[in-house]
C-alpha cells in the first residue's frame, strides 16, 4: 500500500471512529427502574406463567367456583325456559374441586375444559323455539354477572404503586391462565391410553369433551384430546395473555367470566337455546382477535417445517366452515402444523354431529396429544417474547 493510500485509509478509520462513538454517547441507556417499568407488561405475563407452573390451579375455593354458583342460581330465576331439576356438585379430575353437572352444564374450576365449541341440542331433533324475552333476560343475566368485577378493578385497584399494581395483576392473570392444568387434563388421558386402560381413559376424557365418550376408541379419544388442547390452548392461555396486554387486569377478568358463562349457558339445548344465545354470541366476539392471534402463533411453529402458510391458509378455509369460528381457526392452524386431521363425526348424547375435517396429513395417534400441549407451551412463550421484544425497542426509541 502507498504512504497516499495508508493516509486516506487512517483518515477514513478515524471518521468512523469519531461516528460510532458519538452514535454511542447519544444512545441513554435506561436505568433498572426504567427497564421494569417500561418492560412491566411483560414482567407480569412472566410472573403469571411462573405462579401457574409452580402452582397449578387452585385445589379449593377457586372463584369460578363461586361464581358458578352464582350464575347457576341467578339463570334459574332469570330464564323461563327453566326446568327445576336437582344439580349435585360432583367431584372435578383433582377430585377437590366442584363442577356443576345437569345435563350438558358443566363448569370445572378454572378454565372449563368442557368442550364449549361441542354445544348441541340434547334428546331432541328439532331446534327450540327462539325467545326474544328469554334471550333479553339471558343478556341482562350476562351483563349483571360480567361487568361488575371488571369496572371496579379498573375504578379502585388499578393505581397501586408500580410493585403492587404488578403482582396483583400477575396473580389476577395467574388465576386465569390454565397452562399446567391444560397439561395435567392432557396426563389424565395419555397415561391410561398409554397403559391401555381404556375405561380410565375414556373417564377422563369425559372431562374435555361433552360427546359420548363411552365407547370411543383409543385414536378417537387422542383426537378428542388434541382437539381439546388446541382449543383450550386459546381459550385458557393465550386469550388471557393477549387480552391482559391490550386491557390489562381488567378485560382478563371480563373475557374469563363471558367464557365461563359460555360454558354454562352458551348451549342449543331447550333450556339454553334462546338464554344462552347473548352469552355465546359475546363469548365469540370477545374471542375473535384473540383467536387469530392465536392462529398465527400456532402456525409461526410450522415455519420449521414450511407449513406456515398452509397453517393460515387451512384456518381460513377450514375453520370458517366449523362449528365454533374461533375454535376452528385454532384447531385448524394446530392440526396442521402437527400434520394430523383432527374434526369429522362424534356422538353427542346419541345425536350424532358431523364437522368439517381440520387440518392435514395423519390420523392423529397417542404421542399427538403431548405434541398438542407442547404446542400451546411455545405459543404461550412466543406471545411473551414477542410482548418483551415490542417493550424493549419501544423503551430504547423513546431513551433515545
Amino acid at each position: 500500500m502507498s504512504s497516499a493510500a495508508a493516509v486516506i485509509s487512517a483518515v477514513n478509520l478515524g471518521y468512523y471512529e469519531e461516528f460510532l462513538v458519538s452514535l454511542l454517547n447519544e444512545i441513554v441507556l435506561p436505568d433498572a427502574y426504567s427497564v421494569i417499568v417500561g418492560c412491566s407488561v411483560s414482567i407480569t405475563l412472566l410472573l403469571a406463567l411462573i405462579f401457574d407452573a409452580c402452582f397449578g390451579e387452585a385445589k379449593k375455593y377457586h372463584y369460578l367456583v363461586g361464581f358458578g354458583y352464582i350464575a347457576q342460581w341467578l339463570e334459574q330465576r332469570l330464564n323461563p325456559d327453566f326446568i327445576a331439576k336437582p344439580i349435585k356438585p360432583i367431584k372435578s379430575n383433582n377430585d377437590d374441586t366442584d363442577v356443576f353437572a345437569e345435563e350438558d352444564l358443566a363448569v370445572t374450576s378454572n378454565n372449563s375444559f368442557s368442550a364449549s365449541s361441542s354445544k348441541v341440542a340434547t334428546g331432541t331433533n328439532q331446534e327450540p323455539q327462539f325467545s326474544i324475552k328469554s334471550a333479553l333476560l339471558g343478556g341482562c343475566a350476562w351483563l349483571l354477572m360480567v361487568l361488575p368485577i371488571p369496572l371496579f378493578y379498573w375504578f379502585f385497584l388499578n393505581d397501586f404503586i408500580w410493585y403492587w399494581q404488578l403482582l396483583l395483576d400477575a396473580v389476577v392473570l395467574y388465576l386465569a391462565i390454565g397452562l399446567h392444568s391444560l397439561h395435567q387434563h392432557a396426563m389424565q388421558v395419555y397415561q391410561p391410553l398409554k397403559n391401555n386402560n381404556l375405561v380410565q381413559a375414556r373417564h377422563f376424557t369425559g372431562y374435555l369433551v361433552s360427546r359420548d365418550t363411552t365407547a370411543l376408541s383409543p385414536q378417537a379419544m387422542s383426537r378428542a384430546t388434541v382437539e381439546s388442547m388446541l382449543e383450550n390452548g386459546h381459550d385458557s392461555v393465550i386469550a388471557s395473555l393477549f387480552y391482559y396486554v391490550i386491557g390489562g387486569a381488567p378485560l382478563v377478568i371480563l373475557h374469563r367470566f363471558a367464557n365461563t358463562l359460555d360454558a354454562m349457558w352458551g348451549y342449543k339445548s331447550a333450556r339454553f337455546f334462546s338464554f344462552g344465545y347473548v352469552s355465546a354470541r359475546l363469548d365469540d366476539l370477545l374471542g375473535f382477535a384473540s383467536a387469530k392471534v392465536c392462529t398465527l402463533l400456532y402456525a409461526i411453529q410450522g415455519s420449521i417445517y414450511g407449513r406456515f402458510k398452509c397453517s393460515v391458509s387451512n384456518a381460513f378455509k377450514q375453520g370458517n366452515y366449523y362449528k365454533s369460528h374461533n375454535g376452528g381457526w385454532v384447531m385448524a392452524a394446530g392440526a396442521t402444523v402437527m400434520n394430523v386431521l383432527l374434526g369429522g363425526s362424534a356422538n353427542y348424547h346419541g345425536k350424532t354431529i358431523s364437522s368439517v375435517t381440520l387440518g392435514v396429513g395423519e390420523q392423529v395417534n397417542l404421542d399427538d396429544i403431548m405434541r398438542s400441549v407442547k404446542l400451546v407451551k411455545v405459543a404461550a412463550l412466543l406471545l411473551l417474547l414477542s410482548v418483551f421484544s415490542g417493550q424493549l425497542v419501544a423503551m430504547l426509541l423513546i431513551s433515545h
